[in-house]
């Protein structure tokens, strides 16, 4: 082996230079299984380094499986599986680069205003929480009774929902709520009816305990309950005040005969009241756990409507199920961040929970009216508009006879990103393809550009 094939740099250690050139030489074939390396002290000389510098690159290529020692036979090249390594060598033809419009505007939905967020007041509280001396703990598996204390006078001031502290469950997600959720319900309800179309990570979970799905039709005048009775399980999950995806909100009058049925089946509704807060034409409606807190599981999140990476969502369990819950996860540790939740209920104690909800809401009602205009006036007649009295998106029917995937590639084309709904239909599919867009973190400026471009990708 000769000495120009090292060329050493100053930048790194020469034993690390001299173990990658080994790994390099070795990964490409270069060097054959099961042939000898020089000696560390052949090698040293050769490349006029210490036997040390050799020695510990050797030591780290027999750690890493690369070579192997024998004795006082030397050093052998182990044997590689090459599947692992030839795509890495390969170099792309010209033919096969793609040029990438870059994305110029997102209407992701899931995102929150950054502009609007209380970054100094949540970082003082922030810094006062980590003085306290329960900060320094693991906090308890159910949650902080200083937050669900809090979360339980929200709940009542704002949804109706008259609960107990104690009967509050944090979680880090509404999926890993209802993950765990299911592990106390599946002996008892093998099947569960959701939403078509509907929540898709819900999905998942209930997938996760295998469950059987049964679907309700939803449309975009609301639920259709005329095949309730025909449907044998017993438990359904609902999204009642803004339905994912639709938008639409379920009438009292449904609400009322959704109760009736659980009720008459010894069954429970789980209430998935995601963002409810956000609301643009009315006050926001009661929850179904504010009617009958007895059939009723209530699900809520800090995500949506505060910021997503706080990871803080909750569950309202009905006394039949709270017992049995504790009882099965009484050993675990809580699966959301102590520090976050001791932030979030002083920020409630001090009434900046309640002042942020209603500032966004006057800031995204503004965005909501921004799209919503844009898209009557670039669109006219060939877009239907889906879902625009609350959420932080709605909902794009284009009639305009192209495909979902059509109108996403042509929309990226132009440095647009849109989403899909297909994802959310498991039976109950539309006629006409409709595009998902996400507004909260979009200035209306951008908002109107990203309007117009679809509007010149689309056409």
């Amino acid at each position: 082996m000769k000495n120009t094939i090292f060329a050493f740099k100053d930048d790194s250690p020469k034993y690390k230079q001299i173990y990658e050139q080994f790994k390099l030489f070795i990964e490409r074939g270069d060097i054959p299984a099961n042939d000898p390396l020089p000696s560390i002290r052949q090698l040293a000389d050769s490349l006029q380094v210490s036997r040390n510098t050799t020695l510990t690159a050797y030591e780290q290529l027999v750690a890493e499986g690369y070579i192997r020692g024998e004795g006082r036979k030397g050093f052998f090249v182990n044997e590689l599986e090459p599947l692992l390594f030839q795509d890495a060598f390969v170099l792309p033809k010209k033919n096969q680069t793609k040029s990438v419009t870059p994305v110029l505007i997102n209407f992701r939905a899931g995102a929150v205003d950054q502009t609007h967020f209380p970054l100094i007041i949540w970082r003082r509280i922030a810094n006062q929480v980590l003085t306290l001396q329960e900060s320094f703990g693991y906090g308890e598996p159910f949650g902080e009774l200083c937050l669900r204390e809090q979360i339980a006078t929200y709940l009542l001031q704002s949804r109706g929902v008259k609960t107990d502290p104690n009967a509050i469950i944090i979680g880090s997600s509404t999926q890993q709520i209802l993950i765990h959720l299911g592990q106390i319900l599946k002996d008892d309800f093998p099947s569960i009816i959701v939403e078509d179309p509907g929540y898709d990570l819900a999905w998942e979970a209930f997938h996760f305990h295998r469950f059987m799905l049964e679907t309700l039709p939803v449309y975009e005048t609301g639920a259709d309950f005329s095949c309730l009775e025909e449907m044998r399980s017993r438990l359904i999950y609902v999204t009642p005040s803004h339905q994912s995806p639709i938008g639409v909100s379920m009438s009292i009058g449904q609400r009322q005969m959704l109760i009736h049925w659980a009720n008459k089946r010894h069954g429970y509704i789980i209430e998935d009241d995601h963002d409810s807060e956000f609301r643009y034409t009315q006050q926001p409606f009661p929850a179904l756990a504010s009617i009958d807190s007895t059939r009723v599981i209530y699900l809520g999140n800090f995500s949506k409507s505060f910021l997503p990476g706080i990871r803080l969502s909750y569950m309202v369990l009905p006394q039949l199920l709270l017992d049995r819950y504790k009882n099965q996860f009484l050993h675990f540790e809580s699966t959301t961040s102590l520090l976050s939740q001791l932030t979030m209920a002083k920020f409630m104690e001090e009434g900046e929970w309640n002042r942020h909800i209603k500032r966004m809401r006057l800031v995204y009602k503004r965005k909501m009216h921004c799209i919503v205009s844009e898209l009557k006036k670039q669109f006219s007649q060939d877009v239907s508009i889906i879902g625009e009295q609350s959420g932080l998106y709605l909902l794009v029917k284009v009639h305009l006879k192209r495909s979902e995937e059509w109108l996403i590639e042509r929309a990226s084309f132009y440095g647009v990103k849109v989403y899909p709904t297909s994802i959310y239909f498991i039976k109950n599919h539309s006629n006409e393809p409709i595009i998902k867009l996400g507004f909260s973190n979009l200035t209306c400026e951008e908002i109107k550009l990203g309007v117009q471009l679809l509007k010149k990708a689309w056409s």
